[in-house]
């Protein structure tokens, strides 16, 4: 089961990475992107946001929803991506995680970015802001590029709440509770 059944208090029950995490609330919500040459941007004064170097998508065929636990798909694209880009892991400034509150994507998604970023995955923050507007679906990738761009716009990681008892064996930096003041020069979306 994918859902959390904590719908008495929907504010609180999406839990990434938590210990005592029971899956996601659905959410609602859209983003609408503007991806533009820099010299068309420029050339009409646009306000630029951020710039997409590198993208990544991989699939397998283990299960429709299941994830295998050693992370090897989502650390593939990860990789492929920082590749397209010409970046090594050490210049990824923030992730944003998928960060669905189910145990396996949990496990998952930390095995992935010990095994895309190495040592660095212990160093870059990390945070889900599904934690904060659930998870829509379809539309969340659109928002959390959105939320990426504003990110790196602001110099702000936003938090991941709910994480109160960090769970032991996901022991990235998850940006618990509060938003983190950094500069930012390079942002990893996964999920």
């Amino acid at each position: 089961r994918a859902t959390s059944p904590s719908n008495d208090d929907a504010a609180h029950a999406l839990r990434p990475f938590d210990r005592t995490r029971n899956g996601f609330v659905l959410g609602e919500g859209a983003a609408m992107l503007v991806l533009e040459a820099e010299e068309t941007a420029r050339a009409r004064d646009a306000q630029i946001y951020g710039e997409i170097t590198g993208f990544a998508s991989r699939s397998n065929a283990y299960h429709m929803t299941g994830l295998k636990p050693d992370g090897a798909e989502l650390a593939a694209a990860a990789t492929a991506a920082l590749d397209e880009s010409r970046l090594p892991p050490e210049a990824v400034d923030y992730v944003n995680a998928h960060g669905t509150a189910t145990k396996q994507n949990d496990r998952h998604e930390t095995a992935a970015l010990k095994r895309a970023l190495g040592e660095h995955a212990y160093r870059v923050p990390v945070s889900s802001i599904k934690s904060m507007i659930g998870h829509s679906l379809g539309a969340v990738g659109s928002i959390e590029i959105a939320a990426c761009a504003l990110a790196i716009d602001q110099g702000v990681i936003p938090p991941t709440a709910n994480l109160n008892e960090p769970d032991p064996e996901l022991d990235p930096d998850y940006v618990p509770l509060e938003a983190r003041e950094l500069h930012l020069d390079t942002v990893l979306s996964v999920g």
